[in-house]
């Protein structure tokens, strides 16, 4: 069986739609609102929860009511799925994300994500054993124990920790739009093998060094929202790459997992079951 690792965050989300983003002095109702565990790890993680691979998520988790849902929530997963949370002796972080008329999210956040360090007592030497983790982490040495999975899958926005650590990732993956993550090939040192970078309905770009190649994404025709696309891509890739698969053709099966969360606002309700044969 594929085994596969998430080292990253989980925040207590509230999502709804808005008219429009509030002005200074509005006041705004959110509609529909609801709560999930969700941000750039906690989405990443839930799309995997859709494939068959054994998954690892090593994550931190605060003392209060907000917590207590998130871990309440990841505890609900399927067989074969393991959370591995360090308990905080602080709030757990929220969000609230705002959906707008045009499918575009803003996102409040109340203070940093907990992250699990390589200092927690949590299993880390499974890594080693690992086809594949992803990192959306900020602790050095826990992308140093990353490192030891066959292929070692990072987000562009940890760049900071990349460099700290002195790691080299196989594939670095970011998004043109967001200027966290769309830093070109050459800003990274030590350099990964590949940057992959999406880039809405445009062509997705993977570089290795000064050469590129690209990979078309799925149109869709009408977008319903856009929260989780990015990390949902991210989840599928990392599981085509555990899988065995080239980059280029891991973007290509990744594409539609990405898309598929446009469709809604909740990204845990529409993610696709990720359960494609290689």
């Amino acid at each position: 069986m594929t085994r596969i690792a998430v080292i990253g965050h989980v925040e207590h989300v509230t999502l709804g739609t808005v008219d429009d983003v509030p002005r200074q002095g509005d006041v705004i109702h959110l509609r529909h609102p609801r709560v999930l565990p969700a941000g750039g790890g906690g989405i990443a993680f839930a799309q995997l929860c859709r494939s068959d691979a054994e998954l690892h998520f090593f994550t931190a988790i605060g003392d209060d009511a907000a917590g207590d849902v998130v871990r309440a929530r990841l505890a609900t997963v399927r067989a074969g799925v393991h959370v591995h949370a360090a308990a905080r002796s602080e709030p757990h972080p929220r969000v609230v994300v705002m959906v707008d008329a045009e499918a575009k999210r803003t996102i409040v956040v109340t203070g940093a994500p907990l992250q699990a360090a390589a200092t927690d007592a949590l299993p880390w030497s499974l890594l080693s054993d690992c086809d594949a983790a992803y990192f959306t982490g900020a602790d050095p040495q826990s992308l140093v124990l990353a490192r030891r999975a066959r292929v070692l899958i990072a987000t562009a926005r940890r760049g900071p920790v990349l460099r700290a650590a002195a790691v080299a990732p196989d594939v670095v993956v970011g998004s043109v739009s967001d200027p966290r993550e769309n830093a070109p090939f050459a800003a990274y040192d030590p350099a990964p093998k590949a940057l992959v970078l999406t880039d809405g309905p445009r062509a997705i770009r993977i570089a290795r060094g000064a050469a590129s190649t690209e990979v078309m994404p799925t149109a869709v025709s009408h977008a319903v929202g856009d929260y989780g696309a990015g990390d949902s891509f991210a989840g599928a890739l990392t599981y085509f790459l555990a899988r065995g698969l080239t980059v280029e053709e891991a973007c290509r099966r990744a594409v539609p997992f990405g898309s598929a969360v446009l469709r809604g606002i909740d990204p845990l309700e529409v993610q696709a079951e990720l359960l494609t044969d290689v």
